[in-house]
């Protein structure tokens, strides 16, 4: 049965009054998934999907505005991507540069790219340095967008800068060794610097993370909505945050 909307509006009021204001997430990360489903069940190219699920973004960012979420992750491009058809590749890289242009004209949050941006083509890591520049001067929402970005190969890099850096320093690596702390690991990591998420988001159905976030999600709550990206309502991000602020976090005990 299809609810009208004037209906749905009230629910959706109804919803969002019942979340605590002081139980909202302060950081969400959201794996965008099933652009390419959504396409194919309508018949159309990937490219449609990925396009819908773009515009889908720009509606999600307000929302986290309005709600005061100051901190949102978006998986749009990972490792693994990179190895996709090449003319899905060049689609998908396409609607990827030309929303991170749409963000700036936005100026809907700030954003900051997260990921290993030394393998992204030159058009699209311009791209995300242009629009840094133009939103740097936005305090109220961050958007940091995951590009080039893989969990596992984020840990290697990490790794690999603290080693470079500790050798170039002359220090002594079997000291490193034994005096490593979480903390040190956290300052080389892509996200050096932000706070880990506390509330990560899969659509689609999928009940996974593909490799994402996967050092900082270590105390994350999880999400899993049926709904595919380009699907996904506001009603449906209510009802994440509402089954967040039901929940008792504990933080490894």
């Amino acid at each position: 049965m299809k609810i009208s909307q004037p209906l749905y509006t009230v629910y959706e009021k109804t919803l969002a009054g019942a979340i605590p204001h002081d139980k909202l997430p302060a950081h969400v990360g959201v794996l965008m998934d099933g652009n390419r489903r959504w396409a194919a069940q309508l018949g159309e190219p990937t490219r449609h999907g990925h396009q819908a699920g773009a515009e889908r973004v720009v509606e999600f960012l307000g929302w986290c505005r309005e709600l005061t979420i100051p901190m949102v992750t978006l998986y749009m491009l990972s490792t693994e991507n990179l190895k996709r058809p090449a003319a899905e590749l060049r689609d998908l890289l396409e609607v990827i540069e030309n929303l991170i242009r749409s963000l700036a004209q936005a100026q809907v949050a700030r954003v900051r790219p997260v990921g290993n941006l030394g393998i992204l083509p030159e058009s699209l890591a311009q791209a995300l340095e242009k629009a840094v520049a133009a939103t740097e001067h936005i305090d109220d929402v961050q958007v940091n967008i995951a590009v080039g970005y893989g969990g596992r190969q984020e840990i290697v890099d990490a790794m690999r800068e603290m080693i470079y850096e500790a050798l170039d320093s002359g220090a002594d690596l079997r000291e490193l060794a034994d005096n490593l702390q979480i903390a040190d690991v956290d300052r080389y990591l892509y996200t050096r610097g932000l706070p880990d998420p506390d509330l990560l988001i899969r659509t689609s159905g999928e009940q996974r993370l593909s490799g994402f976030l996967t050092w900082q999600s270590a105390y994350s709550e999880f999400y899993f909505c049926e709904s595919l990206w380009p699907d996904f309502r506001r009603v449906d991000f209510l009802r994440a945050l509402r089954d967040y602020a039901s929940r008792q976090r504990r933080f490894g005990s």
